[in-house]
């Protein structure tokens, strides 16, 4: 029997270590939905047992092992081996005689984990299955967390979820990363996904965390590593300066006992110079490939206004209402005219801003987004009509399904009710 602690435990390990169980093992199996599959079933195992042995000193090996061991028993039980071997054995042109499966694991052949994303992020999907299947696959992530971050039922996505996994198996789609002239035309959806997850350890969705810090250093890992696969290509510069710039403010989003720090509040001392160098310098390469600007390299843009501004009071807000309003163009969505609304309020005042906003709501379609008040309850706090500012934190906090974001907008609705 598992019990709470142990489980709480194992869910966070998976949270770390999933998306390298799944990647090593879809490497033998070649299909990633049974490699889930597999990686899931050494977690039953983990439940059965760590919570009598203790949890392993390397969980995530201990799962792999686990996940492969399985693999090996199902290719050994497979009637349909020797067909596998002879189609393995054809695809690299070598002999067709059995490999030796055990030798297979220790082979080095390349990033499997980006390998995973480039299986998942495959044209035979329709975009939105690529995402959503590579978070699953790469984050960890649930399917409702999922289903938030798309602004979808949880039975769409998980709908969406499986019939991807099947449409992947069906079709044998190769676990490699693309060469030549099939790299480009699948670099917007990697890079969708990339930034998605490390949305998910930036601003997690939900849980008692403000920050997953292990998915924010996984999307800054894979983000490098693309640029090096993708040199000439800005909007993968473009990225990687977003998340260098935005993960420079981790250590001072957060307060002594984990709470989150707004970036008004935050004391920028404490900002990763570092990380905003290589930002910069990324930025930098993305704007002089001399190509049309895309929409990573404007937000990594918008970032770089902040990074640069000693204070919120310096940050040259004027310039990133324009750059939100040019993004609008290249990229628009109601979130980007949300985030237009607040540099828009900053820059010409809470009155304008609140009247974005307003016409926002208004539309619908972030009638179920939780910092749609929230942006509405900063603006009336700021033109002093607490009492609706009070309501619409509240009403934001009830939204949120994230712990630490709850008791900030809690907070500030207290805040209203005080003053």
């Amino acid at each position: 029997m598992d019990s709470p602690g142990t489980r709480a435990q194992i869910d966070a390990i998976w949270r770390i270590e999933s998306a390298r169980v799944i990647a090593t093992v879809a490497r033998m199996v070649r299909d990633v939905g049974l490699a889930e599959d597999l990686a899931q079933d050494a977690v039953v195992v983990a439940l059965e047992r760590w919570p009598s042995t203790g949890v392993p000193p390397n969980p995530g090996a201990w799962l792999t092992a686990t996940a492969k061991h399985r693999a090996i028993d199902l290719m050994r039980r497979s009637t349909s081996l020797q067909d596998k071997y002879a189609e393995i054995a054809r695809d690299l042109g070598v002999a067709s005689e059995p490999p030796d499966v055990d030798a297979e694991l220790d082979d080095d052949i390349g990033d499997d984990v980006l390998s995973l994303v480039f299986t998942c992020c495959h044209p035979v999907l329709p975009l939105e299955a690529r995402v959503a299947l590579t978070l699953r696959m790469l984050g960890g992530l649930k399917t409702p967390e999922i289903a938030r971050a798309f602004l979808v039922s949880e039975a769409t996505m998980g709908q969406r979820i499986s019939r991807a996994k099947r449409t992947l198996a069906a079709s044998g789609v190769p676990f490699e990363v693309p060469a030549g002239d099939e790299l480009l035309p699948r670099l917007a959806s990697v890079l969708e996904v990339i930034y998605l997850i490390f949305n998910e350890g930036y601003a997690a969705t939900a849980g008692d965390d403000w920050m997953r810090p292990a998915l924010i250093e996984e999307a800054l890992r894979l983000g490098r590593i693309l640029a090096g696969l993708a040199p000439d290509e800005p909007e993968v510069h473009g990225l990687v300066a977003l998340m260098e710039i935005q993960a420079s403010r981790r250590r001072a989003r957060t307060g002594p006992d984990g709470e989150p720090i707004l970036l008004a509040d935050q004391d920028r001392l404490r900002w990763d110079r570092l990380l905003i160098r290589r930002g910069l310098a990324s930025l930098e390469r993305a704007e002089s490939c001399g190509r049309a600007v895309g929409p990573y390299t404007l937000q990594a843009a918008i970032a770089a206004c902040h990074a640069r501004a000693r204070t919120v009071e310096d940050t040259d807000w004027v310039r990133i209402a324009a750059l939100y309003e040019v993004l609008a163009r290249v990229a628009g969505s109601p979130i980007v005219e949300l985030n237009r609304a607040v540099a828009v309020g900053m820059a010409f005042g809470p009155e304008v801003g609140l009247q974005s906003v307003d016409a926002l709501a208004a539309e619908g379609a972030l009638a179920g987004y939780y910092l749609l008040p929230s942006v509405r309850g900063d603006l009336l706090a700021k033109l002093g009509r607490r009492a609706e500012a009070q309501a619409a934190f509240e009403r934001a906090a009830s939204m949120t399904q994230n712990g630490r974001e709850r008791d900030l907008l809690l907070a500030r609705a207290a805040a209203c009710a005080d003053g």
